[in-house]
């Protein structure tokens, strides 16, 4: 930020460019870099070809043989989140290699102290985290502009298909993140007309979100998605499968627990609402607060900034503007509608892949992936995250609805 004149004068409080978030496309990086510098060539090497590696099962013996590289040639934020990227694919390929039943106890050195090193240096988890699996994970396939990822694990066309899914989601919130800056320097400067427009725009890119989302169906086998990629997203920290966590050798003696990758890390939802005031259950709000630390640091700043504005909801509410009333109300309802359609999702990719899997059901072909391994039940119940997904999901979408300013 640029040096004030001395004046008493507040700045306008929300600018993108100091959060880490762009014009564009929002919590993205914007175009990652796809490549390391040379002398990280056998990380990027060992990462491209994880599918194989680990449907081969020669990741770990791989891993082992990867010489012990500082992270401290790497400059600059873009090469610190591919590299993040890099080794955090490659640590959940090491650790689920085998499936639940064949976990290590130990993240060898020569990985985990490097992967410490950049998590540090961006102020993120050593673990693959949203940040990692959507937000740094894509680039332009061909000039057409098509999107492909970065990095890949098993799953084939269903795991592109679900990072990129997500990925839409994330862009298509881009406008109701511009709204919020709007509504924010709008209840400043008591313009309620831009706050209107504000408001309504929010709406519109949630609606839009909620579309976006439904592209999952056509992108990911829900067999697929439960018995192959699931496990890839799982941590250690309330995960049955990995009770003691994991100790990163030449890190900590001790073994460390992190949360797998979740959608509640996701930023856009959190920013979403704190500006809608929207108040979750003790329980709700310590692990979404929890996931918050798997953000990177500037877009939780973002959160929290939002969080000491002005609120909202007490503007409109003294404002008596029923036209502010309505907007306000549908920003409200397109959230819980698309945490509806949340709960609809899941209950397709998780509970009834899940049921089919016990069952036996598994059709010829959805288990076609030859990395597949034993269906994973450690975290049936639970989010990739470690919440009880149901109780969690559900509830948060009825406290979402509770914030209606009723009429």
């Amino acid at each position: 930020m640029e040096a004030g004149d001395g004046t008493e004068e507040t700045p306008l409080p929300l600018v993108l460019t100091r959060f880490q978030l762009s014009e564009e496309y929002g919590f993205l990086l914007p175009e990652p870099l796809t490549e390391l510098p040379a002398p990280y060539g056998p990380w990027m090497e060992i990462a491209r070809g994880l599918p194989q590696l680990i449907a081969s099962h020669r990741l770990r013996s791989q891993v082992h043989q990867m010489p012990q590289l500082s992270a401290q040639h790497l400059r600059g934020r873009k090469e610190l989140h591919l590299a993040h990227l890099v080794l955090s694919f490659i640590t959940m390929g090491y650790l689920w290699q085998e499936g639940e039943e064949g976990t290590v106890k130990v993240l060898p050195q020569n990985l985990a102290v490097p992967f410490w090193e950049v998590s540090q240096a961006l102020g993120l988890p050593p673990i693959l985290s949203h940040t990692d699996f959507v937000l740094a994970n894509w680039r332009r396939k061909n000039p057409n502009r098509n999107l492909d990822t970065i990095i890949s694990l098993p799953g084939g066309d269903s795991l592109r298909g679900f990072i990129l899914v997500t990925l839409l989601v994330e862009k298509a919130a881009v406008p109701g993140i511009k709204a919020i800056i709007q509504a924010i320097r709008a209840i400043l400067q008591l313009d309620e007309e831009t706050l209107h427009k504000a408001l309504q725009e929010l709406a519109e890119a949630i609606r839009d979100m909620s579309k976006a989302l439904k592209r999952m169906h056509d992108y990911v086998d829900p067999a697929v998605f439960y018995n192959v990629i699931r496990i890839f997203l799982s941590g250690w920290k309330d995960n049955p499968a990995m009770p003691d966590g994991l100790i990163y050798e030449g890190v900590s003696d001790e073994p460390m627990a992190y949360s797998g990758g979740s959608a509640a890390q996701s930023t856009v939802l959190h920013a979403f609402d704190e500006l809608l005031g929207i108040r979750h259950s003790e329980e709700s709000t310590a692990f979404l607060h929890r996931m918050r630390d798997y953000m990177p640091p500037p877009h939780r700043a973002f959160v929290e900034e939002i969080h000491c504005a002005p609120s909202l909801k007490q503007h409109v509410l003294s404002s008596g503007d029923a036209r502010l009333c309505t907007a306000f109300n549908q920003c409200v309802s397109a959230l819980a509608e698309f945490r509806s359609y949340h709960i609809t999702i899941v209950t397709k990719y998780i509970t009834v892949a899940a049921a089919k899997a016990k069952a036996g059901q598994a059709e010829p072909g959805d288990m076609a992936d030859p990395s597949a391994v034993k269906p994973p039940t450690a975290l049936e119940a639970k989010g990739t995250g470690g919440s009880h997904i149901f109780s969690f999901l559900k509830s948060v979408r009825d406290t979402t609805r509770e914030g209606m300013i009723s009429a």
